[in-house]
């Protein structure tokens, strides 16, 4: 496999149980780029709230959101590639104004596949309870937001070639 190179900072993004954790870093090997994990940048309180179920306001957001775009600015230019949901427009938004070059791999599936991947996961905060939340809260990429939506059905390593084939189509 030939490893590309990009300049971007790619924001691998979607529902929870969408993979991307998974692909984010296979993602980042291919472009020759660093792999930030956007759960990291959650501050304690709001994966005690997530691990509780309960599902995460704007407010609590801001600063995970913050923090992600500080992380993607700073790798401007350079390329990487950060996990985050990136569910509503506004958050989306917010990430650009941090770092205007950001573009969005938008994981996409059927609810009924991303709930019976979530179902079978171990050891991570967010339970399946919260999926329509997600669904919910979803505003899939507008025409004029940077990036491509790419499914999540079949093996981590073809939702990758997907990726990075939709990345290549980008202007």
């Amino acid at each position: 496999m030939q490893q590309l190179h990009t300049p971007h900072v790619v924001v691998v993004m979607g529902v929870a149980g969408t993979g991307k954790t998974t692909i984010g870093p296979l993602l980042a090997a291919r472009l020759g780029v660093p792999y930030a994990e956007g759960d990291d940048f959650h501050p304690p309180a709001n994966i005690a709230k997530m691990t509780a179920g309960t599902p995460l306001t704007d407010e609590d957001r801001w600063p995970w959101l913050d923090a992600i775009g500080g992380w993607a600015h700073g790798r401007a230019g350079l390329g990487g590639v950060v996990s985050s949901s990136a569910l509503k427009r506004s958050y989306r938004d917010r990430l650009r104004a941090a770092a205007p070059g950001v573009v969005f791999v938008h994981l996409t599936g059927s609810r009924e596949l991303i709930e019976d991947r979530m179902s079978h996961r171990q050891g991570h905060f967010m339970p399946t309870a919260l999926l329509d939340s997600q669904f919910a809260t979803l505003q899939p990429l507008e025409p004029d937001e940077a990036g491509v939506a790419v499914d999540v059905a079949g093996a981590p390593e073809e939702i990758t070639e997907r990726a990075v084939d939709a990345l290549e189509d980008l202007p």
